[in-house]
């Protein structure tokens, strides 16, 4: 009898399915096959947290998998990701197939492995477990937490802060850590401050800088030279000195490596090295994690990707341990291996660290079998995992003071040099903005001297600084601080990032993240009335309850209890919050950042269209803006600006792109049932059968990316290419059902993926339309309607057209010896409708020639049938069924794609 495995991916169904054989099936589930209804009521708190799941279509589709492999077998074993919401996976799957009663006389079993490779498979089938019941009470809170705060307090938004769209319970911290580093940036003032560095040269012709450290045997500090003045004055006191070398300082400092990588790290390493994102960098590490073909077989090249873990397997550190001294020589391996402990807050070190599964395997050795990405991605895994087992590197680092003989003016010059590499060799750690200025002087090499060496001065220059401020948050930076604070979980810091950029409450400019002013609205609105729930401190707290109760050390009911509680009694407070309370807040909070002060000093609030109005926040049916006291007799307005600016009161999956240079008309990007579209103008209300023009977009193309141009491109289509160099017939370019094409009257011309339709020639739509025209020839126009009559090849052979009607020319006639009155005789003969052409119609046609016959017949047989109550019901039946037959009909792209 087989054995059932589940594991989530179809990728690592393949792989572990060639590991296991012919006695073991390895289904997908594709991720969750459950998960709560997003509507009011499927987590009930006064059921003690009762939830309702949903079983959405695919993962319908895979459970009836899953239960048609079970039939006959003896056993299902749960083999998905040995995390939290891997175990949470698994007892979906399982709660799922004993509602249907489909578990009677199968084991149920659990097993995880770190690494997808034979041995760690081979090993976890023969350690199998029960389901993790705290890890699965933990997932259980989380996403009960999550949905009540989601459902709770985004209505709260919407009806106190319209044109606001979510809040998270941790997404919306993580906003907040970026709005206030933005409002710190807005309120920072320069400070002005001098330093005076000076280039000298050694008795042997060696030139070296340094910095005034004591000035008239004062020490100086960072605004000790406030101004020019001052800094030029001891610029000349320093240029008057005699100088010498006054002492010189050796030390030797060892440098050890960092870690090898969590699921933090590794995303913070990424963004700072690769320039990669957290969701690419998480997205590349699961194709890495599931493995690669490396001949013939599938193979994972690095363990779990998702841990706060900085340990590895014993065996894993002494594979390492012997690369390096087959690599690197002896001296570059310790005596004893390196052991790491993680310093992040709420860390749960189960897993072992991000390391390759073999460290043969080189990034030279799989490069080509890997992505640009996969390569970059592995390389970094495979160096910091070697280098943490390395030697550390030795530096002899040098500090030399220079002054005059009273030691009352004094300089400063420092570097070091590397003795030693170690795992400097292989690997030197990314580092922030914040750390790149003292490396610099830490790595600078000093030329030999002595102490009591006279020097020559060359050139003394003051030079003047400003304080600058805070940096904001990149993605690495940002992760790096919520992992510090203990907010959220590293596993899903990509997704809290991807949903403040979809929500268009933050944006990336070079890197960083700027808040949209929608972004400061919905921050500076919770934390003047949720103020608690967007602590950093109270959302750390809660992670702690969490972990606890993945731990077994809380029960999960009690948690949501105590939170419930408290939240829900906030949030009723907010049914009496009136609106004004509400701009009252947010414009005091606000007011400096959307009236900054000027440089005349006059007052940014007062309105430029009436003498007593005063501007302020307000807010409208469709988002807030900023206008005149005296509004609406006073019509001076402006709206906050997001993505670029552009007007943010737009609703959901909506981005205005600009507006129509010939109507005015605003141009917007849209998400529709079957993908992105971009449409002109908005639909009038007293003419229900005008239609704003649309255009859908093609699928290579991204939509984030679409410009205005190419937007008023799309909804001008088709368009025209130009006459065909040989017919003179117009050729014209579109989008259809199934992507671009070219055509010529009748005749169209499939478009490749790598062919733009707003740009394309007429050289490449003639190429287009050859392969058609090739099979097509062109006899004349008809008598009656002066339409193109052609003959063509078929698949039952060639066929003449003329429109809509069609008819087979007689075998073993050629397409190209039939004239123009054969094929009309032809057509006027035995001339049929296209199929999905004329066929309706015909129908109708035949249908009238029969009715009159019957009429009689039916008559007698509507009575009888009048009487039945199920005749009726049938009757109606057909009626609704016709009716949605003809609706559908009438709906088709009329498109031949």
């Amino acid at each position: 009898m087989k054995n059932v495995v589940v594991v989530e991916s179809p990728a690592k169904a393949k792989t572990i399915n060639r590991y296991l054989g012919s006695d073991y099936t390895v289904i997908a589930s594709f991720g969750h096959v459950r998960d709560l209804p997003p509507k009011d009521g499927s987590v009930r708190p006064d059921e003690n947290f009762a939830m309702s799941w949903q079983t959405d279509e695919r993962g319908s589709k895979q459970i009836t998998a899953i239960a048609k492999a079970l039939k006959g077998a003896s056993k299902l074993i749960l083999a998905t990701d040995p995390d939290r919401e891997g175990e949470a996976i698994s007892w979906h799957v399982r709660s799922a197939l004993e509602e249907k009663k489909l578990l009677k006389g199968i084991e149920v079993e659990r097993v995880t492995f770190n690494e997808i490779t034979k041995n760690a498979i081979a090993a976890a089938m023969k350690a199998p477990r029960t389901l993790d019941r705290p890890l699965i009470d933990a997932y259980l809170a989380r996403r009960a937490l999550d949905y009540l705060v989601g459902f709770t307090l985004s209505p709260v938004l919407w009806r106190k802060l319209p044109g606001s769209r979510s809040a998270g319970r941790v997404q919306s911290v993580a906003l907040r850590l970026i709005c206030e580093r933005e409002a710190e940036i807005e309120v920072f003032k320069a400070k002005e401050y001098w330093s005076v560095e000076g280039l000298f040269t050694t008795p042997k012709k060696a030139d070296f800088s340094a910095k005034l450290t004591h000035l008239e045997g004062k020490k100086l500090d960072q605004f000790a030279l406030p101004d020019e003045a001052t800094a030029h004055k001891a610029r000349d006191l320093v240029r008057a000195s005699a100088l010498s070398v006054r002492k010189i300082e050796r030390k030797r400092t060892r440098r050890n490596p960092a870690p090898p990588f969590t699921t933090s790290t590794l995303q913070q390493e990424a963004s700072r090295k690769l320039g990669m994102s957290a969701q690419t960098t998480m997205r590349t590490a699961q194709q890495l994690y599931e493995g690669v073909d490396l001949n013939g077989e599938t193979v994972g090249l690095i363990t779990y990707m998702r841990t706060d873990g900085v340990t590895m397997a014993t065996e894993a550190v002494q594979a390492i341990r012997s690369h390096i001294n087959t690599a690197f020589g002896k001296d570059y391996c310790p005596a004893k291996p390196r052991s790491y402990a993680t310093k992040a807050k709420n860390a749960q070190e189960a897993h072992e660290a991000i390391r390759p599964t073999d460290v043969s395997r080189t990034p030279d050795a799989v490069a080509a079998v890997l992505t640009a990405d996969q390569k970059r991605l592995y390389e970094l895994i495979w160096k910091r995992s070697v280098a943490s087992q390395m030697q550390s590197a030795e530096l002899d680092q040098t500090a030399i003071t220079i002054g005059d003989n009273t030691d009352q003016t004094l300089l400063r010059a420092t570097g070091s040099i590397i003795a030693f590499d170690g795992f400097l060799k292989l690997y030197i750690e990314g580092h922030d903005d914040k750390d790149k200025n003292n490396d610099d002087d830490q790595n600078r090499l000093l030329p030999a001297m002595a102490e009591g060496d006279s020097l020559n001065t060359k050139d003394v220059k003051a030079e003047q600084h400003f304080t600058q401020p805070p940096p904001r948050y990149s993605e690495a930076s940002l992760v790096k601080k919520m992992e510090e604070i203990g907010i959220g979980r590293p596993s899903t810091y990509a997704s809290i990032l991807s949903v403040l950029r979809d929500r268009n409450y933050v944006r990336l400019e070079a890197r960083r993240f700027i808040p949209e002013d929608r972004g400061r609205l919905v921050t500076a609105f919770l934390t003047s009335f949720f103020q608690r729930y967007v602590d950093t401190g109270f959302t750390a707290s809660l992670e702690t309850q969490l972990d606890d109760i993945s731990d077994g050390r809380a029960d999960w009911h009690d948690v949501m209890s105590a939170f419930w509680q408290d939240f829900s009694a906030t949030v009723a407070k907010t049914k009496d919050l009136k609106i004004s309370d509400v701009i009252d807040a947010l414009d005091q909070d606000l007011g400096n950042h959307f009236f900054p002060p000027r440089p005349d000093g006059s007052d940014p609030r007062h309105c430029p269209s009436c003498t007593d109005g005063r501007l302020g926040l307000k807010l409208g049916r469709h988002g807030a803006f900023l206008g005149c006291s005296n509004y609406p007799e006073c019509r001076t307005t402006r709206p906050l600006t997001v993505d670029n600016g552009e007007d943010t009161a737009l609703p959901d999956g909506m981005r205005l792109l600009g507006h129509d240079p010939a109507t005015g008309e605003d141009i917007t990007l849209r998400r529709g049932p079957y993908g992105l579209y971009v449409q002109r103008g908005e639909p009038d209300p007293e003419d229900k059968k005008a239609k704003p023009k649309r255009a859908t977009i093609p699928k290579d193309r991204n939509g984030e990316e679409l410009t205005l141009k190419e937007a008023i491109g799309l909804l001008s289509l088709p368009r025209d290419v130009g006459p065909h160099p040989e017919t003179g017939e117009m050729i014209t370019a579109g989008l259809g059902r199934f992507g671009p094409f070219v055509k010529m009257g009748s005749i169209y011309g499939t478009l490749s993926k790598d062919d733009d339709v707003l740009t394309i020639g007429l050289n490449r739509a003639v190429d287009a339309l050859a392969k058609k025209l090739a099979s097509i020839r062109a006899l004349g126009t008809h008598p009656k309607d002066g339409e193109a009559v052609i003959v063509r090849k078929g698949r039952f052979g060639p066929y003449v057209q003329h429109g809509q009607l069609i008819a087979t020319l007689p075998k073993g006639d050629s397409m190209d010896d039939i004239t123009l009155e054969e094929a009309l005789a032809l057509l006027d003969e035995k001339g049929k409708p296209l199929k999905g052409g004329l066929k309706t119609a015909t129908k109708k046609t035949a249908t009238k020639k029969t009715t009159t016959k019957k009429t009689t017949a039916r008559k007698t047989t509507s009575k009888k049938a009048a009487s039945s109550p199920k005749s009726k019901t049938t009757t109606q039946k057909a009626k609704t069924a016709k009716t949605k037959m003809a609706n559908t009909t009438a709906d088709k792209d009329d498109m031949p794609f």
